[in-house]
């Protein structure tokens, strides 16, 4: 894929986009909320970009970051759509390790950034919300397991930092509860079972006990935690960082109740970072 094709990609975030930079806690608590705008102005006939970043902290100054850049940085990959992640190439226990996972639906975007700070587990996250300038938000509720219990059928897009051909695949998430048609009760009382599939690779198969907004995935070799968030948001990341085992990071947005994205920025055995798949998907009713 040439180079002025991921510069391409990137123009299709530009505007004024205004927002809000929530932090959240490891088990997805809000702890601040700070209003925020972030300017991305082509330059010098689409060549360049200014990144102008102003956050509003009650009873402080405007907070202001310039950036100016020419070029994409080897962290960085952009999907058809505008959806992007930037972040680390390699993961180390000795180094702080994280990224930033973005969708763009519209006139809106989501973002997340998921931080390691030297340790396995996650140590924060923050949560973007933002519309552009002039624009409404879409006012949604916050994810919930029966808005993802069904049937998901989509298209998985797969883009690569060497920038080999990109790959697209069929995929298919199944979300139910065991027991079919029996009283649901309260969520927190029933296992979730969930099968991923994409393409012809055999079905992967995992199950959780939702507590509360948390779903722990405990199976396979690398146990995954899953945060249902505010705005029909959801982060997936490892429960705990295990060496020599790969693994993902994710963002979930449920736009509509049968139209969700996804975002998974996938690490393998090495701690090195491979791959960037955006999966459209629709829930069968």
């Amino acid at each position: 894929m040439p180079l002025v094709s991921q510069w391409d990609r990137l123009l299709k975030n530009q505007g004024t986009w205004v927002g809000s930079f929530t932090q959240l806690s490891p088990q997805g608590e809000m702890l601040q909320d700070t209003p925020t705008e972030v300017a991305l102005t082509p330059t010098d006939q689409g060549q360049g970009m200014r990144q102008e970043i102003r956050k509003y902290l009650p009873g402080q100054p405007m907070e202001e970051t310039v950036l100016n850049y020419r070029s994409l940085g080897r962290g960085v990959l952009f999907c058809d759509t505008g959806a992007f992640s930037q972040g680390a190439i390699q993961w180390s226990p000795v180094s702080e390790f994280g990224a930033e996972l973005g969708l763009i639906h519209g006139q809106e975007r989501l973002r997340l950034a998921q931080v390691f700070q030297r340790q396995p587990q996650i140590s924060t996250l923050t949560l973007i919300r933002e519309h552009l300038q002039g624009s409404a938000p879409t006012q949604r509720p916050p994810l919930s397991v029966d808005q993802l219990v069904g049937t998901w059928i989509g298209q998985a897009t797969t883009v690569f930092p060497d920038l080999q051909p990109e790959q697209t695949m069929t995929s298919q998430l199944v979300v139910q509860r065991p027991g079919g048609n029996g009283p649901k009760g309260p969520a927190v009382d029933h296992r979730l079972q969930q099968t991923l599939t994409f393409g012809q690779s055999p079905p992967i198969q995992t199950a959780a006990r939702p507590q509360g907004n948390i779903l722990q995935f405990d199976q396979g070799e690398q146990p995954v935690t899953l945060l249902l968030l505010p705005d029909g948001a959801s982060a997936t990341f490892p429960t705990a960082i295990q060496p020599g085992k790969p693994f993902f990071l994710e963002v979930g947005w449920l736009i509509a109740p049968n139209q969700r994205q996804r975002l998974i920025r996938t690490y393998n055995a090495q701690g090195t970072w491979v791959s960037l798949t955006l999966v459209i998907e629709q829930k069968q009713t």
